[in-house]
Protein backbone atom coordinates (compact mmCIF):
# COMPACT_ATOMS: atom_id res chain seq x y z
CA UNK A 1 0.00 0.00 0.00
CA UNK A 2 2.96 2.72 0.83
CA UNK A 3 4.07 1.96 -3.01
CA UNK A 4 0.67 3.54 -4.52
CA UNK A 5 1.81 6.60 -4.61
CA UNK A 6 5.42 7.62 -5.45
CA UNK A 7 5.53 11.41 -5.66
CA UNK A 8 9.26 12.20 -4.93
CA UNK A 9 10.57 15.87 -5.79
CA UNK A 10 11.63 14.51 -8.90
CA UNK A 11 8.82 13.72 -10.81
CA UNK A 12 7.71 17.14 -9.90
CA UNK A 13 10.33 19.07 -11.77
CA UNK A 14 8.10 18.50 -14.63
CA UNK A 15 5.93 21.51 -13.27
CA UNK A 16 7.15 25.08 -12.72
CA UNK A 17 10.88 25.95 -12.89
CA UNK A 18 11.71 29.18 -11.56
CA UNK A 19 13.95 31.93 -13.41
CA UNK A 20 17.68 31.23 -12.29
CA UNK A 21 20.58 33.59 -13.31
CA UNK A 22 21.01 32.41 -17.02
CA UNK A 23 16.84 32.87 -17.75
CA UNK A 24 17.36 36.60 -16.35
CA UNK A 25 20.16 37.06 -18.49
CA UNK A 26 18.95 35.86 -21.35
CA UNK A 27 16.23 37.70 -21.02
CA UNK A 28 18.14 40.93 -20.85
CA UNK A 29 20.49 39.82 -23.57
CA UNK A 30 17.60 39.25 -26.31
CA UNK A 31 15.72 42.44 -24.86
CA UNK A 32 18.94 44.09 -25.95
CA UNK A 33 18.79 41.97 -29.46
CA UNK A 34 15.43 44.00 -29.89
CA UNK A 35 16.77 47.46 -29.41
CA UNK A 36 19.29 46.80 -31.16
CA UNK A 37 17.34 45.83 -34.39
CA UNK A 38 15.13 48.63 -33.61
CA UNK A 39 18.03 51.17 -34.13
CA UNK A 40 18.77 50.19 -37.21
CA UNK A 41 18.02 52.78 -39.73
CA UNK A 42 14.40 51.56 -40.97
CA UNK A 43 12.79 52.65 -44.41
CA UNK A 44 9.47 54.64 -43.99
CA UNK A 45 7.86 53.22 -47.35
CA UNK A 46 4.10 52.57 -46.24
CA UNK A 47 2.84 56.76 -46.50
CA UNK A 48 1.85 56.49 -42.43
CA UNK A 49 5.54 56.85 -41.67
CA UNK A 50 5.85 52.95 -40.08
CA UNK A 51 9.38 52.19 -40.84
CA UNK A 52 10.73 48.87 -41.66
CA UNK A 53 13.50 47.53 -39.70
CA UNK A 54 14.57 44.31 -38.19
CA UNK A 55 12.82 44.07 -34.86
CA UNK A 56 9.68 41.86 -36.35
CA UNK A 57 13.09 39.31 -36.98
CA UNK A 58 14.72 40.23 -33.43
CA UNK A 59 10.53 39.08 -31.87
CA UNK A 60 9.96 36.54 -33.62
CA UNK A 61 13.89 34.78 -32.81
CA UNK A 62 13.47 35.99 -29.28
CA UNK A 63 9.91 33.66 -28.98
CA UNK A 64 11.30 30.70 -31.04
CA UNK A 65 14.71 30.55 -29.04
CA UNK A 66 13.28 31.32 -25.66
CA UNK A 67 9.65 29.99 -25.59
CA UNK A 68 6.55 31.89 -24.21
CA UNK A 69 7.19 33.52 -20.89
CA UNK A 70 10.85 34.45 -21.24
CA UNK A 71 10.49 35.53 -24.49
CA UNK A 72 7.35 37.69 -23.49
CA UNK A 73 9.68 38.49 -20.61
CA UNK A 74 12.44 39.74 -22.88
CA UNK A 75 10.34 42.05 -25.47
CA UNK A 76 8.14 43.28 -22.68
CA UNK A 77 10.88 44.41 -21.13
CA UNK A 78 12.10 46.54 -24.25
CA UNK A 79 8.71 48.24 -24.54
CA UNK A 80 8.85 48.99 -21.08
CA UNK A 81 12.29 50.56 -21.25
CA UNK A 82 11.57 52.24 -24.07
CA UNK A 83 8.02 53.55 -23.04
CA UNK A 84 9.64 55.16 -20.00
CA UNK A 85 12.00 57.13 -22.10
CA UNK A 86 15.00 55.42 -23.28
CA UNK A 87 15.19 55.67 -27.24
CA UNK A 88 15.65 52.60 -28.16
CA UNK A 89 12.49 52.15 -30.49
CA UNK A 90 12.84 53.23 -34.08
CA UNK A 91 14.09 56.18 -35.60
CA UNK A 92 15.23 56.75 -32.03
CA UNK A 93 11.73 57.32 -30.37
CA UNK A 94 10.72 56.95 -26.74
CA UNK A 95 8.09 57.75 -23.99
CA UNK A 96 4.49 57.47 -24.36
CA UNK A 97 3.81 59.39 -26.86
CA UNK A 98 4.81 56.79 -29.66
CA UNK A 99 1.30 55.29 -28.61
CA UNK A 100 -0.80 57.91 -29.60
CA UNK A 101 1.29 57.80 -33.01
CA UNK A 102 0.64 54.97 -35.96
CA UNK A 103 3.38 52.33 -35.14
CA UNK A 104 1.39 52.09 -31.63
CA UNK A 105 0.43 48.70 -32.88
CA UNK A 106 2.73 47.01 -33.83
CA UNK A 107 5.22 48.14 -30.34
CA UNK A 108 1.69 47.18 -28.27
CA UNK A 109 2.00 43.39 -30.41
CA UNK A 110 5.63 42.74 -30.00
CA UNK A 111 5.49 41.38 -26.71
CA UNK A 112 2.20 39.38 -27.49
CA UNK A 113 3.77 37.92 -30.44
CA UNK A 114 7.47 36.60 -28.68
CA UNK A 115 4.59 34.83 -25.99
CA UNK A 116 2.29 33.37 -28.70
CA UNK A 117 5.45 32.50 -31.49
CA UNK A 118 7.39 30.97 -28.62
CA UNK A 119 4.27 28.67 -27.17
CA UNK A 120 4.05 27.39 -30.85
CA UNK A 121 7.72 26.73 -30.55
CA UNK A 122 7.07 24.50 -27.74
CA UNK A 123 4.28 22.93 -29.41
CA UNK A 124 6.78 21.89 -31.95
CA UNK A 125 9.57 20.99 -29.92
CA UNK A 126 7.26 18.31 -28.34
CA UNK A 127 5.46 16.67 -31.21
CA UNK A 128 8.57 17.16 -34.21
CA UNK A 129 11.96 16.54 -34.95
CA UNK A 130 12.60 16.69 -38.27
CA UNK A 131 11.68 19.84 -40.69
CA UNK A 132 11.31 21.81 -37.47
CA UNK A 133 12.73 25.06 -39.58
CA UNK A 134 9.72 24.83 -41.36
CA UNK A 135 7.30 24.43 -39.06
CA UNK A 136 9.22 27.28 -36.86
CA UNK A 137 8.63 29.56 -40.36
CA UNK A 138 4.96 29.04 -40.48
CA UNK A 139 4.35 29.36 -36.49
CA UNK A 140 6.13 32.74 -36.74
CA UNK A 141 3.75 33.56 -40.28
CA UNK A 142 1.28 33.03 -38.53
CA UNK A 143 1.81 35.09 -35.57
CA UNK A 144 3.18 37.78 -37.36
CA UNK A 145 -0.28 37.98 -39.45
CA UNK A 146 -2.63 37.03 -36.67
CA UNK A 147 -0.83 39.27 -34.20
CA UNK A 148 1.55 42.00 -35.66
CA UNK A 149 -0.10 43.21 -38.60
CA UNK A 150 -3.86 42.65 -37.18
CA UNK A 151 -2.90 45.08 -34.00
CA UNK A 152 -0.41 46.95 -36.38
CA UNK A 153 -3.67 47.89 -38.73
CA UNK A 154 -5.72 48.89 -35.84
CA UNK A 155 -3.14 51.00 -34.64
CA UNK A 156 -2.79 52.51 -37.66
CA UNK A 157 -6.51 53.37 -38.21
CA UNK A 158 -7.11 54.55 -34.56
CA UNK A 159 -4.07 57.01 -34.20
CA UNK A 160 -4.55 58.34 -38.08
CA UNK A 161 -7.19 59.79 -40.16
CA UNK A 162 -7.18 56.72 -42.81
CA UNK A 163 -10.02 53.74 -42.66
CA UNK A 164 -9.21 50.68 -41.91
CA UNK A 165 -8.97 49.32 -45.61
CA UNK A 166 -6.25 51.65 -45.96
CA UNK A 167 -4.72 50.76 -43.15
CA UNK A 168 -4.78 47.12 -43.91
CA UNK A 169 -3.32 48.27 -47.77
CA UNK A 170 -0.79 50.14 -45.94
CA UNK A 171 0.02 47.25 -43.95
CA UNK A 172 0.76 45.25 -46.37
CA UNK A 173 4.27 46.82 -47.56
CA UNK A 174 5.86 44.82 -44.97
CA UNK A 175 4.25 40.98 -45.68
CA UNK A 176 7.30 40.07 -48.35
CA UNK A 177 10.05 41.68 -45.80
CA UNK A 178 8.31 39.26 -42.83
CA UNK A 179 8.35 36.10 -45.06
CA UNK A 180 12.04 37.05 -45.47
CA UNK A 181 12.82 37.93 -41.62
CA UNK A 182 11.03 34.77 -40.56
CA UNK A 183 12.99 32.42 -43.10
CA UNK A 184 15.57 33.89 -41.23
CA UNK A 185 14.10 33.71 -37.66
CA UNK A 186 13.27 29.86 -37.91
CA UNK A 187 16.27 29.03 -39.38
CA UNK A 188 19.06 30.89 -37.12
CA UNK A 189 16.40 29.45 -33.92
CA UNK A 190 16.82 25.73 -35.30
CA UNK A 191 20.76 26.06 -35.45
CA UNK A 192 20.57 27.57 -31.68
CA UNK A 193 18.33 25.13 -30.17
CA UNK A 194 21.23 22.81 -31.72
CA UNK A 195 24.30 24.61 -30.35
CA UNK A 196 22.31 25.41 -26.60
CA UNK A 197 19.87 22.50 -26.24
CA UNK A 198 19.35 23.65 -22.68
CA UNK A 199 17.92 26.78 -23.68
CA UNK A 200 14.40 25.35 -24.49
CA UNK A 201 14.78 21.90 -25.84
CA UNK A 202 15.89 20.23 -23.13
CA UNK A 203 13.34 22.13 -21.18
CA UNK A 204 10.53 21.78 -22.86
CA UNK A 205 10.73 18.06 -22.61
CA UNK A 206 11.58 17.45 -19.03
CA UNK A 207 8.43 19.39 -18.73
CA UNK A 208 6.59 17.37 -20.70
CA UNK A 209 4.44 14.23 -18.80
CA UNK A 210 5.70 11.06 -18.70
CA UNK A 211 3.28 7.71 -18.96
CA UNK A 212 2.05 6.63 -15.86
CA UNK A 213 3.77 3.38 -14.56
CA UNK A 214 1.39 0.86 -13.13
Amino acid sequence: MSNTRTTTPNSQRTGRRRWNGTDLGLIAVFAALVAGAALVPGLAVNGFGVPITFQTLAVMLTGLVLGPARGLAAVGLYTLLGLAGMPIFSQGRSGLGILAGPSAGYIIAFPIAAGVVGWLATIIIKRTTKARALWFFLAATATSVVVVHTLGVLGIALNSKATLEQAFLGDLVFYPGDIIKNILAAAIAVALHRAFPDVLVRRVRRQAPTPAKA
